[in-house]
């Protein structure tokens, strides 16, 4: 048959099964004792596993450290035959396979396999075994990533295979590999083989494992058809192994070579090497263990909780986690070695003393720095953990003598002390104390590799949280600045908001509301949700937000303003998608003028009986589809009208009609209330508490109080320069009217020089002026011309030019705005306090 380089990828004959040759095929006859010998990148044996001491007879000690080449299969002569052979030298058997050199040479970056007859001297003699002289079977694994292991092997004894079954033809077996998916065994290759390699990380070990399952599982073939998987069979043959020796050096089968005197010598190491197996397990299933109760949650606060009690009581009596200022303030990630200024949150504390007694003198949420002397120091700065067998009573007077008046000392003298560094990226976020009572054994170096473990482990899901916290801050951040802070007042109308950040999807979306002050005492009120969740998400938000604010103040019509901002958003990308609803008040026409591009309609409630509507709209398609046409509505209002406008994510949930959310909208938005805020909470109460919610939210209401007719006055003037007299004369006279003869003076100056610069620039003889008393006292001068003015400076000699500056000086506010017949130039003057 072929080399046993060649990977198998089909089982004809599963396991348990008898082939038409006659071999049988039992599950028991691929159950052998597995030994795993890894080798580094400069050739030497870097880990050596009991097993392997087994088939090769080499104690670990003698085996670590030393050249490859010196024990396992490679091209040699036998020793017999050349005294001065390396040990474990072998001559090749049947022709299976390529001798292991290639493999350890790197020559190879496939799998290799192959069959070998080794002399070992001093080997002990099982009861299958031929002397000295093992038949191995070996599949080389050649290993990549970061860590010190260049190849991984896997050895077995051929001869074992007789000993469990002798209707194995074991002459005819040859090493080769196949899918690990044909296999059920790979399951628990997969879950045991990190458990003898404690040399290791639970990390390199599954990084291993994954690696040994890719390139191929190894296979024991009988036939061309016929394969039986390698079981591994795990440290139980030692109790057996035993017993057999203590037979075998009592009875009949004793061998006379070796005194009574080696087989209790072998016991006395199986035995201690059956309490490091059990320790070794042990720990990994306690780190295994903790690594399934933390990480449940990206909330720092929780995971922090979450890493102090996964080792109270078990493998410590208190733990105390302590994180950098940086990591608990939720910023980005900490920059330089810590050192004695840098402040550490105490965030967490668990124990096992009495409650409260800890509580006053180590409290949760104190920030202190620790100085150089301490084991906290030496931690922090080495990325390393720290040791302390015993804490003694100076050690404990160091320690206390940070926490200022507060006698520590008796909580922690006596203690045994283990300090393990929180690290991510190889960046000390936090470290941990842990802390054993004096009764209990003491912390260990197997308890230091087992909490430098666990402490890595904490570190990347606090890191996580930590990153999550960071970044959800920053999208809040992002969202906060791009919502406007809208005033509660504008002409003619009430107005109030509401803003609900998403739960499951994130807490950052696209949805977004407005409001823009319009000529002729008119209000722009605006709706939109981008599709989708997220930074991206939000920085659109931010565009179209920006854009549907500058051109309607351009006073563009509504189906107009959203054909333009459909435009934009094709040239944005492809991928820009939102749906918007766009209206304009007219509190001295009571009219609503309102387009729709996808949105869900608003909700009209009516002042005269309390009822509430959808409006019907032509609900359009949403921003950034391109080709269809966006149409406007006009609506009549009355005084105290109500308009409600949100997004779908406060009415739609997952597995519910969206029209009970509406109807529930309708409902709550009728609900009578004391304040506009009262009324956006009855709605907010009414919809949110449904449950399943997961998109944001964005909630705009709008009461429509009007204009009424005694607070407007309009004059209509001519392009004769003598009309500016009239105009200041005409203010003068209408603010002594209304009571505000405070503001006669400045009101009249401004309003003199708007008409002034209209009859200069009109084209026709229409020019009209309005005051309006509301909230702020408005003028407005419109004529038609639809050049806007420009602020100017004026020199000492210059004729014109100084008009602009005299409003900009004196107004509250001044602005000039496009309309369909030119422009409208307009300021405002702060009423006087009655």
């Amino acid at each position: 048959m072929e080399s046993g380089t060649s990977r198998g990828t089909e089982v004809d004959t599963p396991p348990g099964r008898t082939a038409a040759n006659g071999v049988a095929e039992h599950a028991d006859a691929g159950r052998v004792p597995l030994a795993v010998v890894a080798v580094d990148r400069d050739g030497l044996v870097s880990h050596w596993s009991t097993g392997a001491r087994r088939l090769f007879g080499v104690p670990k000690e003698d085996a670590v450290g030393r050249p490859a080449v010196d024990l396992l299969p490679v091209s040699g002569v036998l020793p017999e035959e050349d005294e001065t052979a390396p040990f474990g030298a072998y001559a090749a058997y049947d022709g299976f396979g390529p001798g292991l050199e290639s493999s350890l040479d790197g020559r190879h970056s496939y799998p290799a396999a192959g069959r070998a007859r080794l002399s070992v001297p001093g080997r002990e003699r099982a009861a299958h075994d031929g002397g000295d002289r093992v038949d191995v079977l070996w599949w080389a694994y050649p290993l990549v990533g970061p860590g010190r292991e260049r190849l991984l092997v896997l050895a077995a004894d051929a001869g074992a295979l007789r000993h469990a079954d002798d209707r194995v033809a074991v002459e005819r077996i040859a090493p080769a590999f196949a899918l690990h998916t044909d296999f059920p065994g790979a399951e628990e290759l997969a879950r045991r083989l990190p458990e003898i390699l404690p040399s290791m990380s639970v990390d390199e070990g599954a990084r291993i494992v994954a690696q040994i399952l890719e390139l191929g599982y190894p296979v024991m073939e009988f036939s061309q058809n016929d394969r039986v998987p390698v079981t591994p069979d795990w440290g139980v043959p030692r109790r057996a192994g035993r017993r057999a020796r203590r037979e075998r050096a009592t009875g009949s089968g004793a061998d006379p070579a070796l005194p009574r005197d080696a087989y209790d010598a072998q016991d006395a190491l199986d035995e201690r090497e059956d309490l490091e197996y059990v320790a070794v397990r042990e720990r990994l299933e306690f780190l295994n263990e903790v690594s399934g109760r933390i990480g449940t949650s990206l909330d720092l606060s929780r995971t922090v909780l979450e890493v102090s009690r996964a080792v109270v009581p078990r493998f410590t009596d208190v733990a105390g986690t302590y994180l950098r200022e940086q990591v608990v303030a939720g910023e980005g990630f900490p920059d330089g070695v810590p050192d004695t200024t840098t402040l550490w949150h105490r965030v967490a504390l668990e124990h096992t003393d009495e409650p409260g007694r800890w509580d006053d003198v180590v409290p949760v949420g104190e920030a202190m720095p620790f100085p150089a002397h301490t084991p906290f120091f030496q931690c922090m700065t080495t990325g390393e953990p720290v040791l302390v067998p015993r804490i003694s009573e100076q050690l404990g007077h160091m320690i206390a003598a940070q926490f200022e008046k507060r006698d520590i000392r008796p909580l922690i003298t006596g203690r045994s002390m283990l300090v393990v560094p929180l690290k991510a990226r190889n960046v000390v976020l936090g470290f941990m104390v842990l802390l054993r009572h004096p009764e209990r054994v003491e912390f260990n170096d197997m308890d230091r590799v087992t909490g430098a473990e666990l402490a890595a482990r904490a570190g990347l899901v606090l890191d996580n949280a930590r990153m999550y916290t960071y970044q959800e801050s920053v999208a809040e951040t992002l969202q906060d600045s791009m919502l406007p802070q809208i005033a509660p007042r504008m002409a003619g109308c009430d107005i109030a908001t509401r803003y609900l950040p998403g739960t499951l999807l994130g807490r950052v979306g696209g949805d977004w509301f407005d409001s823009v002050k319009l000529p002729g005492s008119r209000t722009a009120l605006v709706v939109g949700d981008v599709m989708g969740h997220g930074l991206n998400s939000a920085a659109m938000m931010g565009q179209l937000r920006t854009a549907v604010q500058t051109m309607a103040a351009l006073d563009l019509p509504p189906a107009q303003l959203l054909r333009n901002l459909d435009d934009l958003a094709q040239r944005l990308g492809e991928h820009y998608l939102a749906t918007c609803v766009y209206a304009i008040y007219d509190p001295l026409a009571g009219e609503l003028q309102i387009a729709n591009a996808g949105h869900i309609p608003p909700v009209l409630v009516r002042a005269a009986d309390g009822h509430s509507d959808l409006l019907d709209l032509p609900t359009g398609a949403p921003i950034g589809v391109g080709g269809v046409p966006f149409e406007a509505v006009r609506v009549a209002v009355a005084p105290g009208d109500r308009l409600v406008m949100c997004t779908d994510g406060l009415v739609e949930v997952r597995g519910e009609d969206i029209g009970v959310g509406l109807a529930t909208l309708c409902e709550s938005a009728a609900h009578p209330a004391a304040s506009m805020d009262d009324a956006c909470d009855t709605i907010i109460r009414a919809l949110n508490t449904r449950g399943g919610r997961k998109d944001d939210v964005a909630l705009l209401m709008a009461r429509l109080n009007g204009i009424e007719p005694e607070d407007v006055a309009e004059w209509r003037l001519t392009s004769d320069p003598a009309e500016a007299r009239r105009a200041r004369a005409v203010v003068r006279e209408q603010l002594h009217e209304w009571g505000l003869r405070r503001l006669a003076d400045p009101a009249e100056l401004m309003a003199g020089e708007l008409v002034a610069n209209a009859v200069r620039h009109a084209r026709s003889r229409r020019i009209a002026l309005r005051l309006v008393r509301g909230d702020t006292l408005l003028c407005e001068v419109a004529d038609d011309d639809h050049t806007l003015p420009t602020l100017l400076s004026a020199g000492p000699g210059d004729e014109y030019g100084r008009g602009l500056r005299v409003v900009s000086t004196l107004a509250r506010e001044w602005g000039t705005s496009r309309t369909s017949g030119g422009k409208t130039v307009w300021f405002e003057l702060t009423l006087p306090r009655r």
